[in-house]
């Protein structure tokens, strides 16, 4: 036991930092200025993780959880930390990975753009149904007793065959728990059997639940149905689901009778409404299946293509390369001030998507390509295509295959725009491209408050030798 330690930053993945003598401690749901009784619970050369037993003094930085579920599901983690902290630290983060991993010349780093919903800013959220309810260490302490012990909400972080019940979630509009929980209380009162995700027994398996800006909502039932009859009392469910809340625009369900749960290589079947919502972002309608990759925060994302736009200073005149273009999204939403964009990403139906959101738009001057990056975008690519004036590029999390930079290095682009949910790799490749480009501009953007991720834009200009 670690006694009066006092908590002093922020970590990444949302643990703070206490250090006591030469060991840092990483402790998750405190915030710096925190004064805490620390319990080890593992510990290596040079760091440990502990969590906090009791706290003797709280730091002004705190705010008050406003979820019941807080410091159970694991999601949310920076609910204690007031929001403008909260950008402070994300602001940092940037700067600390920038600096410390790219090791590249910077400008100064803009001011981070907050977001201007903090909660509900979500428009999509899965949830996951379970036999085995997840007990707190109170419910467990008091012998609680629940008559029903199936539950449908949140995975726990590593049990990944219980779910925590949950009533009222916070990042989505609150439509998705009037659906969530009318669903479960259906499903308790006409003996619905929920998943055993060890056994893989069970009819109930995930409830997808999309929103969009446009008011439009799409609610996706995933269940398996193995044996005759039980395709009829499914059906009965969604049949319920449908009549109770007509303002969903989309009423699809997916039979699943695979032992996991990814949906990628299934059919996806309408019960009721259309196959798709739409978003839309200036004018521009972008069609959201129930595949469909699109920004989870509508609102905030439309902040960020505009920084992204405005990065690529675009006339008119310009080839532009949208690298990882998802559904197209940046693509189409820069089209109107490009001569041509070409977007590439290793996901066939998101291609699709790409090509009928231009289509949709009245958009002719887009062509979209579908396979792994490094094994499309080569020169002989670019000798067929054009050398392009302007490089958007808007990896995963992992970054830009070293062969991806190569390519880009020896495309020699005028202007690259680099797009990030992920600092560090983003610094790593910063570093791979200072050669023949230094770093701008920078940008950081909140997508997603309450957690301790953060987007990152940085505008490279072409050296001039």
């Amino acid at each position: 036991m670690l006694e009066n330690i006092t908590i002093t930053d922020v970590a990444a993945e949302g643990k703070a930092i206490a250090r006591v003598d030469n060991l840092v401690v990483f402790v998750p749901y405190v915030v710096p200025g925190d004064v805490a009784d620390l319990q080890v619970k593992r510990k290596k050369h040079n760091y440990a993780e502990a969590e906090a037993v009791r706290i003797h003094h709280y730091s002004d930085l705190r705010a008050q959880p406003f979820c019941k579920h807080y410091g159970v599901c694991g999601g949310c983690q920076w609910q204690v930390l007031a929001y403008p902290e909260q950008l402070k630290y994300k602001q940092k983060q940037v700067a600390d990975n920038l600096t410390r991993i790219g090791k590249v010349e910077l400008p100064e780093i803009s001011p981070i753009l907050g977001s201007e919903q903090t909660i509900g800013y979500r428009n999509k959220l899965e949830y996951t149904f379970s036999n085995k309810r997840w007990l707190t260490k109170e419910e467990v302490a008091q012998n609680v007793v629940y008559e029903q012990m199936n539950a449908v909400g949140f995975h726990i972080p590593g049990a990944f065959d219980k779910v925590l019940a949950i009533d009222q979630c916070w990042l989505q509009d609150d439509v998705s728990n009037r659906i969530r929980n009318a669903i479960r209380d259906y499903a308790y009162g006409h003996g619905y059997t929920f998943i055993n995700l060890r056994t893989h027994e069970g009819m109930l398996r995930n409830l997808i639940i999309r929103t969009s800006t446009t008011g439009q909502l799409m609610v996706i039932l995933v269940a398996q149905v193995k044996e005759s009859g039980e395709m009829e009392r499914f059906k009965e469910l969604l049949q319920y689901v449908g009549e109770t809340f007509p303002e969903i625009t989309s009423l699809l369900y997916i039979i699943n009778n695979k032992v996991n749960d990814s949906i990628g290589d299934l059919d996806v079947q309408t019960f009721r409404g259309e196959d798709h919502i739409f978003e839309e972002m200036e004018g521009l309608r972008f069609k959201v299946g129930p595949k469909s990759f699109y920004q989870t925060n509508s609102r905030q994302a439309y902040n960020l293509y505009k920084v992204a736009r405005d990065f690529a200073e675009l006339t008119g005149q310009e080839l532009v390369y949208d690298l990882y273009t998802g559904t197209g999204t940046i693509a189409n939403f820069v089209s109107r001030q490009a001569r041509r964009v070409i977007g590439i990403e290793y996901v066939p139906e998101a291609i699709e998507d790409a090509r009928v959101n231009s289509e949709i738009n009245g958009i002719g001057n887009t062509l979209f390509y579908a396979g792994d990056m490094k094994d499309i975008l080569t020169q002989d690519f670019i000798r067929e295509h054009g050398r392009p004036e302007v490089v958007i590029t808007d990896p995963p999390r992992a970054g830009m295959h070293p062969d991806v930079v190569n390519v880009i290095l020896e495309a020699e682009p005028k202007r690259i725009v680099y797009v990030s949910c992920n600092p560090a790799t983003q610094a790593r490749d910063l570093q791979l491209l200072d050669p023949k480009y230094r770093v701008v501009r920078v940008q950081p953007v909140d997508m997603f408050p309450h957690t301790y991720h953060v987007e990152n834009v940085v505008k490279l200009e072409r050296r001039e030798e």
